[in-house]
């Protein structure tokens, strides 16, 4: 069993021990900190409390033994997979909304690595079989592009690459809100939230690690916008929170926006649309690009109706790349 220990500091003073196993724990769901209480694995000043709701005193003593984690096998799955690129050594693929990257707890199937499996059974794992050939990934309701690596070489190298911030990684986003430039750069360190394990925070404590986010007003509709975003860094949910800083939620995002909204029916709004990356064998530089589906284009000639923008007239000028609306040469 691995054993974590944390003392109350005074701030958290009347916090259940649930809710602090769970900003303080690492990964783990409030429910699995319950489950561990009512097992007896969780101690406070050396007392087994059986209860999550017990609300904790500054200074004490948690101790938390948590049980090694279950043992799983990665199982090929059927699952459609849109290959952008393949070679020897990598592919580039598209990855839809709603699909996870790599197996967690609550998403043991139906995984992009799932499908990768079936597609390419020769993944490099590095001593990690649930997620072979993952070299970085998207949030769940995150689409676009993503490189996985097929063998030793593409792995190290690719990581290397990421590590030292020479990926070019352009997203778009459709925001709700008046960004306050016609393009600016969102310099917040960014951490876990200390409350609520799910989401990340711009952290001035001194521990967040440093998070840079470049952004360009494409389009603007009254009180949204069309965003183009460079990622200097790649931290966990950084363009969705530093998005949220400024004023400008991602639309369709509940964990950073509006927990209730209409607009959360539709799906994030948010796409990785280019990726570019040196080869790992031949060392040429290799870009790709995959523009925004359906549900991003259908919901930005909404905008242009509801606003009644002259270009709510103009999405089909004869240009045959789907969507239209996004191609520079449109009004």
């Amino acid at each position: 069993m691995e054993r974590k220990v944390f003392v109350v500091d005074a701030e958290e003073k009347g916090t259940r021990l649930d809710l602090f196993l769970t900003a303080r724990g690492g990964s783990f769901s409030r429910s699995y900190w319950k489950k561990l209480c009512l097992q007896g694995n969780v101690l406070v000043d050396d007392q087994k409390k059986l209860k999550g709701s017990y609300r904790l005193q500054a200074g004490q003593r948690v101790e938390a033994w948590i049980p090694p984690p279950d043992i799983f096998r990665v199982e090929p799955e059927d699952i459609p997979l849109e290959v952008i690129y393949e070679d020897e050594d990598l592919l580039v693929v598209n990855k839809p909304r709603g699909q996870v990257v790599h197996p967690a707890a609550g998403h043991r199937r139906g995984t992009l690595v799932n499908a990768l499996l079936a597609h390419c059974r020769a993944l490099f794992d590095f001593d990690d079989q649930i997620r072979p050939g993952i070299v970085h990934r998207l949030d769940k309701d995150t689409t676009g592009l993503l490189v996985v690596a097929k063998n030793e070489l593409a792995f190290k190298n690719l990581s290397a690459q990421f590590k030292a911030r020479k990926v070019k990684r352009e997203y778009r986003a459709l925001v709700r809100g008046r960004p306050p430039a016609e393009e600016g750069t969102i310099d917040a360190p960014l951490g876990r939230d200390r409350h609520y394990r799910k989401r990340m925070a711009i952290r001035e404590d001194g521990t967040g690690r440093r998070s840079v986010t470049h952004y360009r007003v494409l389009k603007r509709w009254g009180s949204y916008a069309l965003l183009s975003l460079l990622l200097e860094t790649g931290r966990t949910h950084q363009i969705r929170v530093h998005l949220a800083s400024i004023g400008c939620p991602v639309i369709g995002d509940p964990l950073y926006g509006p927990k209730k909204s209409s607009f959360n029916r539709q799906g994030q709004m948010l796409h990785a649309r280019t990726l570019g990356f040196m080869h790992p064998r031949s060392k040429e530089y290799q870009e790709f690009i995959v523009e925004p589906g359906r549900e991003f284009c259908e919901f930005l000639k909404w905008l242009s109706k509801r606003e009644g923008k002259r270009n709510a007239q103009k999405t089909d000028h004869g240009c045959k790349r789907y969507p239209p609306c996004l191609d520079t040469h449109c009004p």
